[in-house]
């Protein structure tokens, strides 16, 4: 298990805690149970490069404690 941590940049920061082998869109969904946001509404990137939703967590080099931003469409 690892703790990903997601920034709006809004003053919301959410901690998810996920397996490495789940994919962006397990993440998302995890993002949206705490937030109340639909997972669909949600795009998570780091600086400009955005996370799409079939790669697993491990595939993007995503380890524990890690942060990413969080964006809503």
């Amino acid at each position: 298990m690892i703790e990903v941590v997601l920034n709006d940049r809004l003053g919301k920061k959410v901690r998810v805690k996920c397996n490495e082998d789940d994919t962006i869109g397990d993440l998302k969904k995890l993002v949206a149970a705490q937030t109340g946001t639909r997972p669909d509404k949600i795009r998570v990137q780091k600086w400009y490069t955005i996370y799409k939703d079939h790669i697993t967590l491990q595939d993007y080099e995503i380890y524990d404690g890690m942060g990413l931003e969080l964006y809503y469409n």
